[in-house]
């Protein structure tokens, strides 16, 4: 009979013998396994986790406890046993199952998580809520050992540490954020992995003292002498020097020493931090040996891993042109934050090794790095996902634009990216890019203008220079060039300006159009900071009614700024329609039907025209009821 099909809640969990827990960890990793082979998703994080997130719910209550994952990826195991097994199957899909933590979702989700670094710091405001207002529960903040290179992690510990608030932090160190975990923290977690009898000898020391009269004090007034045969055998804890009370390692596989290891920070009245050695990837062979292409996944076949062979590519064509310039140019050089292969990057690391750099999940670093490297003469290239570039927004203004340096973003996953939801949609780096002074903003409909876009930033250009690219392939627009505007179609019912992969979208719209009739001109922005304001102001006034679309929030998107220009040029619309995101954050599903849900596909665009156009005369002047 299956384990799995008995857990409705966390309360069936703990319930279950102990001689039934191997059988549920087994059925967890097969429905994790064969879901993600259909739907995508994060499968070698989650599938690290089985025994941790099993034992965190034989221990704690996670509708009272709070429990938060950094990153969040790996919450699948979580959701499984906390109501929501039945609905797994639309993990990812639009309408079912985030693929991270959402309390909207349930209870036993406490925050939401999709970026790394932050689960201490916000766990750490919990437990001093908590206190505050009198209340009693656990915050458990699971934190992988990729995120622990991030600076903000860093911050949450000092703090937490110096803080006498009941807090637990659980260290997944599986040596892996999504490629091998760099840096000095991944090297010391590998020398204190080897730490393994440390708890042993901790705990048998404080059993034999419980056992005489006056032994709690005894222990405390020879705690510096363990203090000192500790530090004689045993490096130093950084964690232990931080204030934390340091548990482990711990083998993440084993579940009663998980779970002897939990009850243990639970009971302590402190800071803890419980240090669990896991394998990514664990008990699905193909992703144990190959943990970082099994990290992200698309639909694959579960029986023989084999994952369909991708086509090519913006992220390829991107990672293929810079090995290009490279080999012209010695100045230039490549930066990821933890992401060499979503990035591209992975070729120019094989070819450039000494002109590579993996600084590890932390974008604020890498921004003063590449600003730094760029005062100095080098052209760094940092390539980052759109939603990650947002971390290192203040060393964007300050270590790079306000001294005009000339490094260049390579910014991926520019707007809608998908079934990761709304900490993954590139939405906003239109808003905050343009808005940077000194900085220039490329946005490449095709790989051909990719190509070229790339080759003028890092060749041609001074400054600071974004070019921002979507995830997946090119459509039907296939053109070249590095044009700061370009007239697509000519008509004269309305004028359609777009930019960047949107631009399939204006075409298929101008082609709905023509069948009933009317005619747009369409204006492609091959540059968005500085917009060329010449050919839009010609074309508008000539036609009196302008659409702008793009995959962008709407606060500071490319059509405010146009309409704000028209209007200090004294230009007077008819009508005024701004297709974009709005001014939410946008869910999960395939970028098709976010377009629809966001109603910025061909169809709703060719409707929007047509309605107005319908309803407005050439005389009649409707300015004033704009539609965005």
């Amino acid at each position: 009979m299956s384990v799995l099909e008995k857990i409705h809640s966390p309360e069936d969990v703990k319930r279950l013998r102990e001689t039934e827990l191997p059988q549920l960890c087994r059925e967890l990793r097969e429905t994790v396994v064969n879901t993600t082979a259909r739907t995508g998703g994060h499968l070698s994080s989650n599938l690290g986790v089985v025994e941790l997130t099993v034992a965190i719910h034989r221990v704690f209550d996670t509708s009272h406890d709070r429990l938060l994952f950094d990153v969040g990826h790996q919450s699948y195991i979580h959701k499984l046993l906390t109501g929501r097994r039945d609905s797994f199957g639309s993990l990812r899909s639009f309408g079912g199952l985030s693929g991270f933590p959402k309390p909207g979702e349930s209870v036993h989700d406490a925050f939401v998580a999709g970026h790394a670094s932050s689960a201490v710091s916000t766990g750490l405001g919990m437990a001093r809520a908590r206190t505050l207002l009198g209340e009693d529960y656990n915050v458990i903040a699971v934190v992988g050992d990729g995120a622990l290179a991030g600076g903000l992690t860093y911050e949450g510990l000092c703090d937490a540490g110096a803080s006498p608030e009941p807090f637990i932090v659980i260290l997944n160190d599986n040596g892996m954020s999504i490629n091998k975990s760099v840096g000095g923290m991944a090297r010391y977690l590998s020398r204190l992995r080897l730490r393994h009898g440390y708890i042993a000898f901790k705990n048998a020391f404080r059993k034999f003292m419980d056992r005489f009269a006056g032994g709690r004090w005894l222990y405390s007034i020879l705690h510096r002498i363990k203090q000192g045969v500790k530090e004689a055998i045993f490096n130093c804890s950084f964690f232990e020097d931080m204030g934390f009370l340091y548990v482990g390692p711990v083998d993440g596989h084993n579940l009663k020493e998980l779970t002897e290891a939990l009850k243990i920070a639970r009971d302590a009245r402190g800071p803890v931090l419980v240090h669990v050695i896991t394998t990514k990837g664990k008990g699905y062979q193909y992703a144990e040996a190959n943990p970082d292409a099994f990290h992200g996944v698309k639909s694959f076949d579960p029986a023989t891993g084999v994952i369909p062979a991708a086509g090519a590519c913006f992220s390829s064509v991107f990672g293929d042109e810079l090995c290009r310039l490279a080999a012209e140019d010695r100045r230039i050089l490549a930066v990821t934050a933890a992401m060499p292969s979503g990035t591209g990057l992975s070729e120019f690391a094989l070819r450039y090794p000494g002109r590579f750099f993996d600084v590890g999940i932390c974008e604020g670093h890498a921004a003063s790095m590449i600003g730094g490297a760029a005062e100095r003469g080098c052209v760094p290239v940092f390539a980052v996902y759109s939603t990650f570039l947002q971390r290192s927004y203040d060393m964007l203004l300050q270590d790079i634009a306000m001294g005009r340096e000339h490094a260049v973003l390579a910014v991926d996953r520019a707007g809608l990216s998908g079934e990761d939801g709304e900490t993954h949609q590139g939405s906003m780096d239109v808003s905050f890019l343009t808005s940077i002074p000194n900085m220039t903003v490329w946005s490449p409909a095709s790989f051909g203008e990719l190509r070229d876009m790339l080759r003028h930033a890092v060749l041609e250009e001074s400054g600071p220079v974004a070019v921002r690219y979507p995830k997946g392939g090119e459509g039907a627009y296939t053109g070249g060039g590095a044009e700061p505007a370009l007239k697509l179609r000519e008509g004269g019912d309305f004028t359609l300006v777009t930019y960047g992969i949107s631009v399939n979208t204006a075409l298929a719209a101008a082609d709905l159009l023509e069948k009933r009739g009317l005619s747009v001109d369409l204006i492609k922005l091959g540059r968005i900071k500085p917009i060329d304001y010449g050919p839009v102001e010609a074309s508008v006034r000539r036609t009196g009614r302008l659409l702008v679309l793009e995959e962008a929030v709407a606060g500071g998107c490319v059509g405010q700024q146009i309409a704000a220009e028209l209007a200090a040029r004294g230009v007077v619309l008819k009508a005024l329609i701004l297709k974009n995101l709005g001014d939410r954050f946008i869910p999960h599903g395939t970028v098709e039907e976010l377009r629809r849900f966001c109603g910025i596909d061909a169809q709703s665009v060719a409707e929007a025209i047509a309605a107005k156009r319908g309803t407005i005369s050439d005389t009649e002047d409707d300015h004033g009821k704009d539609e965005t």
